[in-house]
């Protein structure tokens, strides 16, 4: 009797197969072929027929080559750290995509001489805070100030309430990041009430600068006090603010959220902030302030090791130009247009006799910024049996569960994808 394996389909002959053919031009030659032997190899185990391989290999092939999968982010949770934070303007995203290709990142097509890297994000980001003399860009806010304690604390003292030693997540904490950088810290103050007498007894001739610290993603309210950047920048050294959340100047809607531009301001030498949270451009970490100090750490060799790609260059920059970004589309959202699109949405669903209900919310934004802030919402109610289904999807969606329902929150759902979430819905309707 003829092995039945002998008539499963060569690699040479199926890689020349049409469909797979246009597969490794999207996908690379390497990663189909892996699916190929994959597909191979069930057959030979018996669980599918030799003439089954070639329609098993193309339904087996990944809809990209990188592992990553788009996620519709229904959580409510407008800056979701695990879903990657701020998603990119389509303006961004576009930028993104023309720095992929040879641009002039560092090079004058004037002169045809080298140029200073990122010139055009500068200009971009020094017009979006007139109140800095300078700006730099490293890869995240950790950076920014592990550059900063590096450049300006390294063997010297970083001054710093007690009640800002703060953890910014993944077991990652302000105090170790710190000290990490060789510099010591002096802490002052109790962890609910620090006095302006606290930092002015703490500074001396091995004081390298003083530390205020946002918390960005916790409060701490009832008997307790913290001096202000205005009075800070009073005493006699230098005053590093990390604010966080990037929002680069006031939002009526974000209450006590600190920015950069009433920041400096009110005296500070530097301040440094995440790019891919309230701001809504990708990850990175922003240096504004004095020119004199902005110029020292961009100098600093360690600033090699933190430098930006073209790739967040471009989006920064893009989202500093371009049109209102989805973050901030998605914050000032109004209840009534929340309302609408779940009332649209809603009419087409019940006609398929889907069961969901539209429901008040509560949206956050996350830890991105303004902690405690809560954004009323609308969110579209669906059995708890949907929450794996549509993380199975397509791309994927993601919402959270409440009382034993799913709980899908239009807020974190920018309009544009509406179509997407409902598409999702639908498609797995049948399998719950």
């Amino acid at each position: 009797m003829t092995d039945v394996r002998r008539r499963i389909p060569r690699v040479d002959g199926l890689l020349a197969d049409p469909r797979l053919v246009d597969a490794q031009d999207r996908l690379g030659r390497a990663l189909v072929r892996q699916v190929v032997t994959d597909v191979q190899d069930r057959a030979r185990r018996g669980e599918i027929t030799p003439e089954q391989v070639p329609d098993a290999v193309v339904a087996a092939l990944p809809p990209r080559a990188c592992g990553v999968r788009p996620v519709v982010n229904a959580t409510g949770v407008l800056l979701h750290t695990n879903l990657g934070r701020a998603p990119l303007s389509p303006a961004a995203i576009d930028a993104v995509v023309t720095a992929a290709g040879c641009v002039d990142v560092e090079f004058d097509l004037d002169t045809g001489r080298r140029a200073r890297r990122g010139r055009q994000l500068l200009d971009a980001l020094l017009a979006a805070v007139p109140a800095a003399e300078a700006a730099h860009v490293v890869n995240n806010n950790a950076a920014a100030l592990a550059l900063a304690a590096t450049a300006l604390a390294a063997g010297r003292e970083i001054v710093l309430s007690r009640g800002e030693m703060v953890e910014i997540g993944d077991g990652f904490r302000i105090p170790d990041l710190l000290t990490s950088t060789g510099a010591r810290l002096r802490e002052v103050g109790t962890t609910n009430r620090t006095t302006l007498r606290d930092y002015a007894e703490a500074l001396g001739p091995r004081t390298g600068f003083v530390l205020k610290v946002h918390p960005s993603n916790f409060v701490v309210t009832g008997f307790t006090a913290e001096v202000s950047v205005r009075d800070l920048a009073a005493l006699d050294a230098p005053l590093v603010v990390d604010i966080g959340s990037g929002l680069l100047s006031p939002d009526p809607s974000l209450p006590g959220e600190p920015d950069a531009t009433t920041t400096l301001a009110d005296g500070a030498t530097l301040v440094t902030a995440s790019g891919d949270k309230l701001l809504g451009g990708p990850q990175c970490g922003l240096l504004l302030g004095d020119r004199a100090y902005v110029e020292r750490l961009r100098r600093h060799p360690l600033a090699r090791a933190m430098r930006v790609d073209k790739l967040t260059l471009a989006a920064l920059e893009a989202t500093l130009r371009g049109p209102t970004p989805p973050t901030s589309r998605m914050l000032h959202a109004t209840a009534e247009e929340l309302q609408a699109r779940a009332t649209s949405m809603l009419a087409l669903l019940t006609s398929l006799d889907v069961d969901v209900q539209p429901v008040p919310s509560q949206a956050s934004t996350g830890g991105g910024g303004a902690p405690g802030l809560v954004l009323a919402s609308t969110a579209l109610s669906l059995p708890a049996a949907y929450a794996e289904a549509l993380r199975a999807n397509d791309p994927a969606v993601v919402g959270r569960m409440h009382a034993g329902r799913l709980l899908l929150d239009l807020r974190s759902v920018p309009p544009e994808l509406d179509h997407v979430l409902y598409d999702a819905i639908v498609r797995v309707a049948g399998q719950v």
